[in-house]
């Protein structure tokens, strides 16, 4: 039984994240210091707004470490969002904030290309290998959910779970072990979402 932790640190899309962990039978516990996590198996990192809000929030809760400490114990941790762009080490949005440096990397701006910036609506998400259990029974190319105008580059390109293009052609999501993140939204993207977000709850038993 996954017991869910989600990270409040004073922004993020907390009611649309809890509602749709809700619709699948999963009440999630707001998670505001490190020590309102205890008993927690799966921990989530919502987001909005800027990055180096996110990073000074996150830092002044005390959660920084915590977050640190938990992908480092290899457990189940799925950032959206800012909770995915805060992973990497920094940002054009805010050049003087850090990320939390978990995964080598920076977060860039799209390139102008005449495409409306924001990246705002549905967009096709292309995985790496369809065939992951975190993608399951999703089809080929999902259709999820975008409003952003950053992306994460990871140095390390065996990071990237799947690409999206617009503008550019980015990494969607990552995957290393138990930890996923998206740059798109599960939780606005109906039923496509609600999938990956019952996926991400099997971290720990079918991933690896």
């Amino acid at each position: 039984m996954s017991t869910l932790g989600i990270i409040d640190y004073g922004a993020g899309n907390l009611a649309s994240v809890c509602n749709s962990f809700r619709a699948l039978g999963v009440e999630g516990r707001l998670i505001r210091t490190p020590e309102d996590a205890t008993g927690i198996t799966h921990l989530v990192l919502p987001g909005v707004g800027a990055f180096g809000d996110c990073a000074k929030a996150l830092q002044h809760r005390g959660l920084a470490d915590f977050i640190r400490t938990w992908i480092a114990a290899g457990k189940p941790f799925l950032g959206i969002c800012i909770g995915y762009q805060i992973l990497f080490e920094s940002s054009d949005e805010t050049p003087d904030a850090r990320g939390l440096g978990i995964f080598s990397g920076h977060v860039r701006r799209f390139n102008d290309s005449g495409q409306k910036i924001p990246h705002m609506g549905w967009n096709a998400v292309q995985p790496v290998d369809a065939a992951h259990p975190l993608w399951a029974d999703m089809g080929p190319e999902p259709y999820f959910y975008y409003v952003h105008s950053y992306y994460p580059q990871p140095t390390d390109q065996g990071l990237i779970a799947a690409t999206t293009t617009y503008a550019d052609t980015f990494a969607a999501a990552i995957i290393r072990g138990n930890v996923v993140a998206t740059q798109f939204h599960p939780e606005k993207s109906q039923q496509q979402g609600l999938r990956l977000l019952r996926n991400f709850l099997t971290l720990g038993t079918k991933l690896s």
